[in-house]
């Protein structure tokens, strides 16, 4: 008896995701060195964003599928401080092919906080480790 694997939903362009944070002081930007700033750092900031942006195609892609950051352009408008929740919101605004761009928005509980795109591609999962392993040899 076959069993059939559900078809991976369709990548389109106005697929949502929204994901909330705690702020948490290992993610400040005191602990990545920059002495008394205490509050969300910006590389955790973009590690949120990206993870939104995962969590948003991963149901589009098949088994033997990746998604890579490309690029990421961003306005850190406002400090968050710890405890604080934060939502990170992506929108998929343009598929062309491989390359997926999205609309990203970090709220905290008062306000915006973050807002910029965020460009990634789908590949084969076979084909990244390929040039991964090019690279060491």
């Amino acid at each position: 008896m076959k069993t059939h694997l559900p078809m991976p939903a369709k990548l389109e362009v106005g697929r949502t995701y929204s994901r909330q944070s705690r702020v948490e002081e290992w993610m400040t930007a005191e602990k990545a060195g920059n002495k008394g700033v205490d509050a969300l750092s910006t590389p955790m900031l973009v590690q949120l964003i990206e993870d939104a942006a995962m969590a948003c195609v991963a149901p589009t892609l098949d088994e033997n599928q990746v998604t890579l950051a490309a690029s990421i352009d961003l306005e850190h408008k406002r400090p968050v401080p710890v405890g604080f929740i934060v939502r990170t919101e992506v929108e998929v605004v343009l598929v062309d092919g491989p390359r997926v761009n999205f609309a990203v928005q970090v709220f905290d509980e008062q306000e915006s906080v973050a807002e910029g795109t965020h460009e990634r591609y789908v590949m084969d999962r076979s084909k990244f480790r390929s040039k991964l392993e090019d690279k060491l040899t």
